[in-house]
This record gives C-alpha cells, sequence and structure tokens, in this order.
C-alpha cells in the first residue's frame, strides 16, 4: 500500500462558475426553463453573459467544489480536470491552487476553450444553469497521474464526467489504480439527467468500482427506477460498502451494510443559493472520515457544510470553516 498524501482526488470538469442573480422575467424571456441545467455552445454561453449584470467569476466543477471545500476544512485535496490554455484556463488554475488544491493536469493548447457554466441565481435561491462543457470534455486515461491516485485516500469521481468515452476511461484507469494501491473509490450521481443516461452503466460501476456512493434522494430513486426513497435503498444495499445519500430538508442517511444511519440537517437562517450543496456535503463527509471520525458525525459536518453554502451565493464557503465544524470534531 503506497504512503497517503492527499485525503481525497476529486476527477470531474473542470468549469468557471459565473455566477449571477437574475428575475424570473429574465428566465421567461430567454425562454429558460428555471433550475435546469442545459448544455450550450460557447456562442450561446457568450450571448447570454452579454446580456446580465455583474457577475461572481470562480473555478468550479462539482467535484473540484468539494475538493476546495475539503481544502477550506484543512484537509488535503488534489484534483484531476482539463482547462485550455486560455484566459479561463489560467483562472481556473491559479484560483483553485490558490485555495490550496493540488492541480498539474496540463493544460490543452489548441481545441474547445475552457469550459464555463453561467449560473442564474432566482429571487427563490434557485438556480438555472447554462453550461459549455468545452475542454473539461477532453479528459483522457493519460491525463490520469498513477502517483497521485495512489497517494490519494479516496479518489472521487464526478458522474456528469461519464458521457466522454474517453472520460470513462480515464475512470476506470484511476479506479483500478487506486484499488491497487488499497485506496477506495467514490462515485457521485451528480443529476438525475446524468442517472436517466447512465443508469446501466452507474449500477455496473457501482457494485464492481466504487465503494462510496454520494446522491441525493430524486438521484437514487432514478438510478434503480425506484418508485420511493425506501425502495431505492433496498435496491442499492450490499452493492458498495457505503452509501451517504441527501435529502434535502429531511437530513440524509447513510448505509453501511445492515446499519442505516437517520442525521438531521442543520438549520438555515436565510436560503439564498442552493448551487454547490451536495458537493459541500461530500466534503464535510469526506473531512470527517479523514479525521477518523464515525459516520454519524461525518454526516453532520456534511450537513454543517452544506448548510453554509447555501446561505450566500456560490458553490464556495465564503467564511472560514474550520470554526464551524470544530465542536463536531474535538
Amino acid at each position: 500500500m503506497s504512503t497517503t498524501q492527499y485525503d481525497v482526488l476529486g476527477i470531474g470538469n473542470a468549469i468557471v462558475d459565473i455566477l449571477v442573480q437574475v428575475d424570473d422575467s429574465f428566465l421567461a424571456s430567454e425562454c429558460l426553463v428555471k433550475g435546469a441545467m442545459d448544455l450550450v455552445t460557447a456562442e450561446q454561453a457568450n450571448e447570454l453573459c452579454s446580456k446580465v449584470g455583474p457577475a461572481i467569476k470562480r473555478s468550479g466543477g462539482s467535484a473540484a467544489n468539494t475538493i476546495a471545500s475539503l481544502a477550506a476544512l484543512g484537509g488535503r485535496g488534489a484534483f484531476i480536470g482539463k482547462v485550455c490554455d486560455d484566459e479561463l484556463g489560467i483562472f481556473f488554475r491559479n484560483d483553485i491552487n490558490a485555495l490550496g488544491v493540488s492541480f498539474n493536469t496540463s493544460s490543452k493548447a489548441e481545441g474547445p476553450p475552457t469550459a464555463t457554466s453561467l449560473v442564474l441565481i432566482s429571487p427563490d435561491a434557485e438556480r438555472t444553469m447554462q453550461t459549455h462543457l468545452g475542454a473539461s470534455q477532453e479528459l483522457g486515461p493519460n491525463d490520469i497521474d498513477e502517483k497521485t491516485v495512489a497517494a490519494a485516500s479516496v479518489t472521487y469521481l464526478e458522474g456528469y464526467l461519464w458521457d466522454p468515452a474517453m472520460a470513462k476511461e480515464a475512470f476506470l484507469k484511476a479506479a483500478d489504480i487506486a484499488h491497487a494501491n488499497g485506496k477506495d473509490v467514490a462515485l457521485s450521481l451528480s443529476d438525475t439527467f446524468c442517472v436517466d443516461r447512465h443508469r446501466a452503466d452507474f449500477q455496473r460501476l457501482i457494485s464492481n468500482y466504487v465503494d462510496i456512493v454520494f446522491a441525493n434522494e430524486a438521484e437514487i430513486c432514478a438510478l434503480y427506477n425506484a418508485r420511493d426513497f425506501d425502495m431505492a435503498i433496498e435496491q442499492l444495499r450490499g452493492r458498495c460498502r457505503l452509501a451517504v445519500l441527501t435529502r434535502g430538508a429531511n437530513g440524509s442517511v447513510i448505509i453501511a451494510g445492515e446499519e442505516v444511519l437517520v442525521v438531521d440537517p442543520e438549520p438555515v437562517d436565510l436560503l439564498v443559493d442552493t448551487t454547490g450543496a451536495g458537493d459541500a456535503y461530500a466534503a464535510g463527509f469526506f473531512y470527517g472520515l479523514s479525521q477518523s471520525k464515525n459516520l454519524a458525525t461525518c454526516a453532520g459536518i456534511g450537513s454543517i457544510i452544506a448548510s453554509e453554502i447555501i446561505q450566500h451565493i456560490g458553490a464556495r464557503p465564503d467564511r472560514p470553516l474550520k470554526g464551524l465544524v470544530a465542536p463536531r470534531i474535538e
């Protein structure tokens, strides 16, 4: 077994998030479905950006958000994702490195531009995303650094990246390296649309490669075409070592063998933006694991971080996280 340098290595889409507050009337005028995530061309993304007001720009992507929050907690994180050698690619690299995350994947010198996601935040905190995946979809097996994977306690795979064939190869290569070095593999199901596209693949991936599954209630029900949450749990039980299932205002449920833990959510004073709540929860849970805490404590830390994230704009913490979780880890 190799030595451990990182608590978690995330592998996923490297995206620059562009966060903007809009009214519902803007969504209607642009014929956008509120709460949906649509894939758009670079030209469509640029046109929409030209129509909105002041924006906040941050390095993003689901797995990258998780690793960033893990680093904010004091965890040791690394990330593998693909950017272009353009202005936004340089921004992504500098931004995520500044957070304390190791990101050494080479940039593409040509081809599609660095991915962007225009996140339109409504007054009710719902987010509507217009995403151009660009260079992030160019990730392949040659980008998987064996030493980095072997040095991570957990390799965390982002379900959103399962679409391209080369990314599938990259995921399986990383999973094989992790297991060969006695390390764990985790998978986020990402969203129901992703699950619907890859249901059979995800089921096989979980049964054959994955130790820890992260999903919300809708995603896990979609994975097994289950009529309700309890049926989904029964379908999932025994297929992986650990399942971490979030249920929004109903908290979370952890499945570990025959053990089922139900954990209450943290109170929220003001719901501002739900972007990245699941990513933040995963960061808190991973941090708890890195500190050898029991599963209930890990889930509690996840809930704390998720509740902090949804009380401001964006999927990254805007205040120190260590103090928030200190009472849970002492």
